[in-house]
């Protein structure tokens, strides 16, 4: 940043007189007390006196500031950056990481000097122009939000290239538009197809088999395309939630009186309805907001995602009075088999298999998906072995979550792979649909919360344990880079260090 420099001031000797008293007659014969005595009067003459004639010729103060670019580039970068940002927001970033962005942004734009402000709804960036010019301010509102995770990782390319001067600001401008008016990758079945897959998956991780996946896989497909219907008519978030929540519950009550199909463990379809429903809110960013000091957002999403949790277990609540008040049985609690080496695989491939579905449904391209389906496959083998030897679900949640994280912090980036797509992919298996349900029960029989709690305690356990592994993940990811360059060399040709960092 460079300074300009400030101006001398020249100013007039004579422009302030300062009158002084008469001066002492030497022929005055006073002994030293009466001279001491007139002191005080002598010192009420030393005053100031304001100027009567001409003002003093000052010259004007240079202005004090960094040197930015024309107006009109000014504006076109702060609209930018705020067009990135919420792109990320809408996405499901972090409000750390959306500030973060936005100030590497300016800074490699020719803006130093910048304020970033981002809460729930909007982002405010204002440039600071020096003591001579008033800042510039641009305002961006979050009004949608939606999982496309191609547009994200598109949107860090463009950042990436950005930051290494690859492309001008006005082909970012370009490029941005381009991306955020683009469709999807897939159509909307392939996201159908992939939400059912999920859930069948689900099914099997928590012991269903055969039949059960088959009902959850359509009843998950069946309760997604309601969701879409609902969303072309413009039906507020937390009404697609509510009858989400019971049709998937009053179809699994449905199937199991009418014995339709010879389910064994009716609940685990419920299980996996809800915690397809479940995949879609914004628990992780809350909990990175909370703890990296952005309360006002973190209140926002937190809001967002009690409302959403709240819809629901609305619905299923609903359900079961509906399924009650016409003699139907509710679905019984399921039993969870012992841990063996054969489960344990079924575990890891059940995994596997939510993680994929749930990159592809939030239509991510085939590396992303890739990797998100090995995170889920890591954490569901962490989470299968430490309930097998007697931990508790919270603790194993966290500690799988926290594996996910720190694995997705540290190879995401080398893999061009965002890593918020692999860590929110890597513990979807893990939500607790099956605890929901069953506090949900317990809560319709006796008035007992306490199961309920724990589904909510295991749904911060992942959220915190993923931000946790991406902490950790920091240290290493320099360490490693720093390994990288070390065994770089020799080098025939090209430079040794391929570039500054930035990550």
């Amino acid at each position: 940043m460079k300074l300009r420099p400030r101006a001398r001031t020249v100013i007039n000797r004579h422009a302030w007189q300062i009158l002084e008293a008469p001066a002492d007659d030497h022929n005055d014969k006073r002994t030293p007390r009466q001279h001491r005595g007139r002191k005080p009067r002598q010192r009420a003459w030393h005053i100031l006196e304001a100027p009567t004639g001409e003002l003093p010729a000052v010259e004007p103060t240079a202005a004090m500031g960094p040197q930015l670019p024309d107006e009109a580039t000014v504006h076109l970068v702060l609209d930018l950056v705020v067009r990135i940002g919420e792109v990320q927001m809408a996405s499901g970033a972090g409000a750390s990481d959306v500030t973060a962005t936005i100030l590497a942004l300016t800074r490699a734009l020719g803006l130093p000097h910048c304020e970033v402000d981002v809460i729930f709804t909007s982002i405010t960036v204002s440039c600071h122009r020096g003591s001579d010019l008033p800042p510039v301010t641009a305002v961006r509102v979050v009004r949608s939000r939606s999982l496309d995770y191609t547009r994200l990782s598109d949107t860090e390319r463009l950042v990436q290239q950005l930051l290494r001067n690859r492309i001008s600001t006005e082909e970012a401008y370009t490029e941005l538009h381009r991306i955020t008016n683009a469709t999807h990758p897939y159509p909307r079945w392939v996201a159908t197809l992939a939400w059912g897959g999920m859930a069948a998956s689900i099914t099997m991780l928590l012991g269903g088999t055969g039949w059960a996946s088959l009902v959850a896989f359509v009843i998950s497909a069946v309760v997604d395309r309601v969701g879409r219907l609902l969303n072309k008519v413009r039906l507020p978030f937390f009404f697609q939630q509510v009858m989400g929540g019971f049709v998937a519950t009053l179809s699994a009550i449905a199937i199991v009186n009418l014995e339709f199909f010879p389910l064994d463990k009716p609940t685990l379809v419920v299980a996996a309805a809800l915690t397809v429903l479940l995949s879609g809110l914004s628990t992780v960013s809350a909990v990175q907001d909370a703890i990296t000091g952005y309360y006002v957002t973190a209140a926002g999403r937190t809001l967002e995602v009690v409302l959403m949790s709240a819809g629901l277990i609305s619905g299923v609540a609903f359900a079961i009075n509906v399924a009650a008040s016409l003699g139907a049985s509710r679905t019984p609690a399921p039993w969870v088999p012992s841990l063996d080496a054969l489960n344990l695989l079924i575990v890891v491939l059940a995994g596997c298999g939510a993680a994929a579905c749930f990159a592809l449904a939030s239509y991510s391209r085939l590396r992303p998906l890739l990797v998100a389906a090995v995170a889920g496959a890591v954490g569901a083998f962490a989470y299968g072995l430490l309930t097998g030897f007697g931990a508790s679900q919270i603790l194993a949640s966290a500690t799988a979550a926290t594996l996910v994280g720190l694995g997705g912090g540290v190879l995401s980036r080398r893999l061009r792979v965002t890593p918020l797509v692999v860590a929110v992919s890597g513990i979807t298996p893990l939500l607790p649909g099956l605890a929901t349900y069953r506090g949900l029960s317990e809560l319709a029989d006796g008035g007992d919360i306490s199961t309920l709690m724990g589904a909510v305690a295991i749904g911060l356990a992942l959220a915190a344990g993923v931000v946790l592994g991406e902490f950790l993940a920091q240290p290493l990811r320099t360490g490693l880079g720093r390994l990288e360059r070390k065994l770089a060399g020799p080098r025939m040709a090209g430079p040794l260090d391929p570039g500054r960092r930035l990550d």
